[in-house]
């Protein structure tokens, strides 16, 4: 199944705080509930963020009683700085806004037809997310030799996208073709995305996988228990890779015990206008780190510093993996090249 669907003025999705647990379905009517669920999680991971933000002005669209172009073009714009507000960091969020005010700016006069081209072009990204992400998957199972035990952190499979996944995508098509892999997964403190979606969705498809704590990355790379590394990505900069918290010093340590680390992403997370300085790392709210559940673990009013993101400098990335190909070594220019000709 898909991880969202667009019915008739509902948009219909999976609540990813219930998971592993329970399989519930979000169905939301109004641009302002996607915006809930995307600052709250419901929905998550950055090519699945982006699309959601285009179902949320399809949404505004559907159920528009603008009487011309220009108000329904205000309302869409309204919907889209509420959706620019939730969560900072991802750029594919920005990226889906823009790319469907385009197209509702580009459309004829009949506001009925500005609302279908919205609609239909937000059909249109959810389409192709799942082409893409497929294309990364052939692409990248080049890296994955028969045998393979790879480390992947936080979730990007199906879960963090429409269908199939990007680095989860990668080891998807390489055990399609065939090979043996096993995966150790990162629990991703403080919100557990691994533990609870990228082990959820390894085990469903039967692939082998072995959770750990983040704090013993260390230890499984000097012990050899695994030789590669693959992490999805919220932002690709001029000269870094913006992923979830914990990537970077997963990426260090690759680099010290030669470990190749790889990073796998549509050309929809590329953003380069912007250097690592430029980016704003969304910080999140302390009750992520002082609970653990619905248990208080910390002492009264400690302070918490709760990014959700780091920084991973180009320098510890062996190769990019995006539907353009694969980048060895990367640098802006090469990111440039394979962004121009997307």
């Amino acid at each position: 199944m898909r991880t969202i669907e667009w019915e008739d003025g509902v948009v219909v999705t999976i609540d990813q705080t219930k998971l592993p647990h329970e399989l519930a379905l979000l169905k939301m009517k109004t641009c302002e509930e996607v915006a809930e669920a995307i600052k709250s999680m419901k929905v998550r991971g950055a090519p699945l963020i982006g699309v959601t933000a285009a179902y949320g002005l399809a949404l505004t669209a559907y159920h528009s009683t603008a009487r011309n172009k220009q108000d329904l073009l205000q309302e869409l714009k309204e919907s889209a700085e509420t959706l620019r507000r939730t969560r900072p960091t991802a750029v594919n969020l920005s990226w889906a806004i823009d790319r469907v005010l385009r197209k509702a700016e580009e459309a004829a006069e009949d506001v009925k037809l500005v609302a279908k081209a919205v609609m239909d072009e937000a059909v249109r990204m959810a389409d192709e997310d799942v082409e893409v992400n497929r294309r990364i998957g052939r692409i990248g199972a080049e890296l994955i030799n028969d045998g393979d035990v790879v480390l992947t952190h936080c979730n990007a499979g199906s879960l963090a996208t429409v269908g199939y996944g990007t680095a989860l995508g990668v080891i998807r098509a390489a055990v399609g073709q065939g090979k043996r892999v096993r995966v150790f997964v990162t629990e991703t403190r403080p919100k557990l995305q691994g533990a609870k979606l990228t082990a959820y969705e390894l085990k469903r498809d039967g692939i082998p996988v072995t959770l750990i704590t983040d704090n013993a990355v260390g230890y499984v790379m000097y012990k050899r228990m695994i030789n590669k590394v693959i992490v999805g990505a919220d932002r690709i900069v001029k000269d870094a890779v913006i992923n979830k918290v914990g990537t970077y010093e997963i990426a260090a340590l690759a680099h010290e015990n030669e470990v190749p680390f790889y990073v796998a992403a549509p050309t929809s997370s590329f953003d380069l206008t912007r250097t690592a300085e430029d980016v704003i790392i969304e910080e999140r709210s302390p009750e992520e780190v002082t609970y653990i559940g619905s248990v208080h673990v910390a002492p009264e009013g400690v302070d918490v510093f709760n990014p959700a993101f780091d920084i991973t400098p180009f320098q510890y990335v062996d190769a990019i993996i995006c539907e353009g190909g694969i980048l060895f070594k990367p640098n802006y220019e090469a990111v440039l090249s394979v962004y121009k000709g997307r």
